[in-house]
């Protein structure tokens, strides 16, 4: 069972690590990204990052949907960490079970504006938010589970 998707630059760190797998009752993590897999030292620090009795699975994305369709995933409450708003919507476009999105960090850059603490948005980014709302997907803007739940239609 999916229990949610969260985009995050730094994808897997300390407190939202923690924070978001007790909040979520989360017995895995799938880190989908094509970058982690071949980068030695983003991967090492991930490992750092993953909570004690919860099982980490690194896979990029292709490998990551792959595994989401054939069902191997099912038998985990899992929490899906990616690194960008365009991994997040290939995950879901390929997964309809992925029906919540959660944005917690992506760092500002050229072209970019703030929707949210943390959380900096390009305007075709906008727009992939736009459509994953459109078919039904709940995303929302937080950094732990216990700051207050913004709706991304509230700042788009």
């Amino acid at each position: 069972m999916i229990l949610l998707t969260r985009v995050d630059h730094r994808l897997l760190h300390g407190q939202v690590a923690f924070s978001w797998t007790q909040g979520l009752g989360a017995d895995c993590i799938l880190i989908a990204n094509d970058d982690v897999l071949v980068n030695e030292i983003r991967k090492t620090t991930i490992k750092l990052a993953k909570p004690q009795g919860v099982k980490l699975v690194i896979k990029n994305i292709e490998d990551s949907i792959a595994a989401l369709q054939s069902g191997v995933t099912d038998k985990y409450k899992l929490f899906i960490v990616v690194e960008s708003i365009a991994d997040a919507k290939k995950l879901a476009d390929a997964h309809p079970e992925i029906q919540k999105i959660n944005l917690g960090g992506i760092k500002a850059k050229e072209g970019t504006r703030s929707i949210g603490k943390a959380v900096n948005v390009l305007s075709e980014e906008e727009g992939l938010l736009k459509e994953m709302v459109d078919h039904g997907i709940e995303v929302e803007i937080r950094q732990v589970p216990t700051d207050k739940k913004v709706a991304v239609t509230e700042v788009l």
